[in-house]
């Protein structure tokens, strides 16, 4: 019987995480896993081992869930289509995850919708990249497309010399590419969304992150800035999940730039490092 359990696509530490607060209200997890004995599986007799495609092990894992969810968007949206298919709600859904796990397609939403982001270019060659230079300047970041976390998949180039390095670095030509333009920005601001499918939406408290090396080292809650400027900060937040039609929990991820502008940097359909804090701070 699917009563009161929550499968979780993945076993890492988020997923551990989100099965702890589930435990608490008396919930049951179910884990699927590429691998086995990973860090959520130690907390659920639950646990299923299998490639993400495997349709059989998917099937198992769907009829002992009530609804699934997912730890972190590295898991293709077909996935997510594939486990709809089969009647188990998932949310964030495959629609939602599709519009976010691109960063280019995620921007195009974004902006299309009217949401502000720093200018931003798709990367085929290095003359693409010469050629957002030109417009945008030195220097610019070079990302990875997809999979990419904690910096792992961005590069800055600050020279024309630095293009080709920066693109090889991060898995050129194998991996798609994208340009952003460098934002001045003031500080850097982060909230948690959460809504469910009424459209109803809680925010926590916008903090401040302070960043070292593109890691997340440091969050002030709330961030220190006017009140104002926070209500532009959720405003915006609550905008972006609305456009990518979020269900769940979202990290969404700002710049506060020097002119006042709130600029949207990322959205993450999970909870995120900016608001872990938020397991002692926040009832």
């Amino acid at each position: 019987m699917k009563t009161l359990t929550i499968g979780i696509l993945g076993g890492g530490q988020l997923a551990r995480m989100t099965s702890y607060a589930a435990l608490r209200f008396g919930f049951q997890v179910a884990i699927f896993e590429r691998v086995a004995n990973s860090p959520a599986a130690q907390l659920s007799q639950l646990n299923f081992v299998g490639a993400w495609h495997d349709e059989a092990k998917l099937a198992e894992f769907a009829r002992v869930c009530r609804v699934i969810t997912l730890e972190n968007e590295f898991v293709d949206a077909s996935v997510l289509h594939h486990l709809q298919s089969l009647g188990t709600p998932v949310y964030p859904t495959a629609e939602t995850l599709a519009c976010i796990q691109d960063k280019l397609v995620q921007k195009e939403v974004l902006h299309a919708a009217g949401v502000a982001v720093a200018p931003f270019q798709s990367i085929h060659s290095k003359a693409d990249a010469q050629a957002f230079a030109e417009k945008h300047g030195y220097p610019f970041l070079l990302k990875a497309r997809r999979e990419g976390y904690d910096g792992y998949g961005n590069r800055t180039v600050r020279s024309e010399a630095e293009i080709e390095p920066a693109m090889i670095a991060l898995g050129y030509p194998k991996r798609q590419l994208m340009a952003e333009a460098f934002v001045k920005f003031k500080a850097e601001l982060a909230t948690m969304v959460a809504r469910n499918t009424q459209g109803e939406m809680v925010i926590y408290p916008v903090v401040e992150t302070l960043q070292e090396n593109h890691i997340c080292k440091a969050v002030k809650a709330p961030a220190p800035f006017a009140s104002d400027i926070l209500e532009k900060a959720a405003n915006v937040a609550r905008k972006a999940i609305t456009v990518v039609s979020g269900v769940g929990i979202f990290g969404v991820e700002m710049f506060l730039c020097e002119d006042g502008r709130v600029l949207v940097n990322e959205l993450a359909p999970r909870p995120h490092n900016s608001g872990h804090y938020t397991i002692e701070a926040c009832v």
